[in-house]
């Protein structure tokens, strides 16, 4: 069974921490945060990443392109933003738009 993990600020992180997550990088510029991504895609016990929307407007495009259209690990964007990956990947999968 594969783990969660979550890349992001340190204010966004350590909730996270605290709720016992082990996986968890740590990025404060845009060039952490790609390098923290690309480490958490390359290790192959995460099956859930979980990034802040906000964030996901700071990565390079391809990246983001990459992250959208990736099923392992699967990535979330949460936060106070709407974020739109979630619902396409629901959509790609099932085949309806549920909202």
């Amino acid at each position: 069974m594969g783990e969660l993990a979550v890349v992001g600020r340190a204010e966004f992180t350590l909730g996270f921490r605290l709720a016992g997550i082990r996986k968890v990088w740590d990025a404060g510029s845009e060039e952490e945060l790609e390098r923290a991504i690309a480490l958490a895609r390359r290790d192959d016990g995460v099956s859930i990443l979980v990034l802040e929307t906000r964030d996901m407007t700071r990565i390079s495009p391809r990246t983001r392109g990459e992250l959208v259209s990736s099923v392992s690990p699967t990535v979330v964007a949460v936060g106070l933003e709407e974020d739109n990956t979630l619902r396409e990947k629901i959509k790609q999968a099932v085949g309806v738009d549920l909202w």
